[in-house]
């Protein structure tokens, strides 16, 4: 005999499902509470699952009983054997006071955690309960000297705008004689080593070099934080006595690699010099620029706005993803309103030369004599005025300034400088003076019009009037740079 459901019967069935169910979500909102508030820790006095005592050991069961997805166990296996090679090696121990910057889902955390490492805090811009805390990587919250093993996953330190000020922080709470390993996909090449390095100047490189089982690129440099080190940021490295720099081994062997200088002079310059264009080797296609401080390109006799900066620079000079500020220096006020209406130029209208005086500014209209096809009209140069015309110059008094000292305090050798110098004729001027003062050593990367008594477009068989220099005075200043180290192009 079948009898039927009553009505109080469902109810009473609901009443028991929805009060199994509540209390189901309690120990879940409870739990939630304990990992949020206390990072996973049973230190207090609240219900817990698990003594903090067994938490490693169930954090390791759990990656290890396939309770995660494989992308988090394979991630968690990377980190082991890397720090795992890093105690053999000697920089790690189990018992080293350790900080994780920038970590993002605590793979890293979890890793030091499994190889015995029991004193581990990680920090990063977002928490990941309850492996990550939330905290402001340019200024963490640890005092001087703090830590043994530093670790700065990849991606942090050349993700970040604001390298140099989070290499300090890194280093600042790393104790003397301690030990700090980044994971990075740069530094492939020496020269963008020399960078990253310069960016730790209380640290010196004990060793660099790939890491197998990712599947992207991983490299891994290990530094040691000098003993004479205080944990403040030391100076960074100015140029020497009397204005002396030294050229680093890297930029050096750069210069072997950059397209080889026309060692005759063109018959046809303008179409010579402007095909050589197609052959310039850039430094940023021959090497990792990641880690510099700022990025600056510096257009010494700019023009018109379309004669380099939005033809050549903007939509040709590889850069490596990277913002560069953009300085214009035209003395010929003719192109000055142009760049009024561009974002992002910081126009300086007067003359770059070897020290701060009122110059002669002479503005030539002759196409004849300037050969200045596709660059605009008019070509300003600084010179005396006797022997010219009315007829073929205008002369303006303008404001010259001494570059090489603007130089020095504008840039510095952490920033990567790309210069461009296009000054009928005062090369002959500025150059030996930022050879001397030094100010050269600031620049990355160099590319120069030398101006000389070409062959003329329009007369075959006569020569510039304009300048007094030959090309193999030119070729001789091109090869004397190369020569000191300096990256210079030829440039038309």
């Amino acid at each position: 005999m079948e009898y039927p459901v009553t009505k109080s019967r469902i109810t009473a069935r609901n009443l028991v499902v929805r009060s199994f169910l509540l209390g189901v979500l309690i120990l879940i909102l409870r739990f939630v509470y304990v990992v949020t508030v206390y990072g996973g820790s049973c230190a207090s006095d609240g219900f817990c699952f698990f003594s903090s005592s067994d938490s490693v050991g169930m954090k390791k069961v759990f990656v290890e009983d396939g309770d995660v997805p494989v992308e988090w166990r394979r991630a968690v296996d990377f980190y082991s054997d890397a720090f795992n090679k890093l105690v053999m090696d000697g920089y790690l121990s189990r018992g080293s006071k350790s900080l994780c910057v920038g970590s993002t889902f605590g793979h890293d955390v979890m890793a030091l955690k499994i190889i015995g490492v029991e004193d581990v805090t990680a920090i990063g811009e977002k928490k990941s309960p309850p492996l990550v805390v939330s905290a402001n990587l340019l200024n963490q919250p640890f005092g001087n000297a703090s830590f043994d093993f530093v670790f700065v996953d990849i991606g942090v330190l050349e993700g970040s705008e604001s390298q140099a000020e989070l290499a300090t922080e890194v280093s600042r709470v790393l104790k003397p004689g301690w030990f700090l390993v980044v994971h990075t996909s740069s530094c492939s090449d020496a020269y963008s080593l020399h960078s990253f390095a310069a960016l730790f100047p209380t640290c010196r490189i004990l060793r660099s070099g790939e890491l197998a089982g990712s599947s992207s690129v991983v490299r891994e440099i290990v530094l040691e934080k000098r003993e004479d080190s205080n944990g403040i940021d030391m100076a960074k490295s100015k140029l020497g006595k009397n204005n002396e720099c030294s050229i680093p081994e890297t930029k050096l062997k750069a210069v072997k690699s950059m397209e080889p200088l026309i060692p005759e002079e063109p018959v046809k310059p303008w179409i010579t010099l402007k095909k050589n264009i197609q052959n310039i080797k850039y430094l940023p296609s021959m090497v990792d620029i990641s880690f510099k401080r700022r990025y600056v390109y510096i257009d010494v006799g700019a023009r018109n706005y379309g004669s380099s900066i939005g033809s050549w620079f903007k939509k040709q000079y590889p850069k490596q993803n990277r913002t560069f500020e953009i300085y214009a220096i035209e003395a010929d006020k003719t192109f000055h309103p142009e760049y009024a209406m561009k974002k992002g130029i910081k126009l300086m209208g007067f003359a770059a030369y070897v020290r701060n005086e009122t110059l002669s500014f002479q503005v030539s209209h002759n196409p004849i004599d300037d050969d200045t096809e596709g660059k605009g009209s008019g070509m300003g140069r600084i010179q005396p005025t006797f022997g010219e015309s009315s007829s073929s110059a205008n002369v303006h008094s303008i404001q010259g300034f001494d570059f090489a000292e603007w130089l020095k305090n504008t840039v510095t050798e952490e920033d990567f400088v790309v210069l461009k110098m296009d000054v009928e004729g005062t090369e002959f001027d500025l150059i030996p003076m930022l050879l001397d003062t030094g100010a050269i050593c600031l620049v990355d990367e160099f590319f120069l019009e030398c101006h000389y008594n070409r062959w003329q477009r329009c007369c075959p068989g006569k020569r510039s009037p304009k300048y007094q220099k030959t090309y193999d005075q030119c070729l001789d200043t091109f090869s004397s740079l190369r020569n000191s180290g300096v990256l210079v192009h030829q440039w038309w």
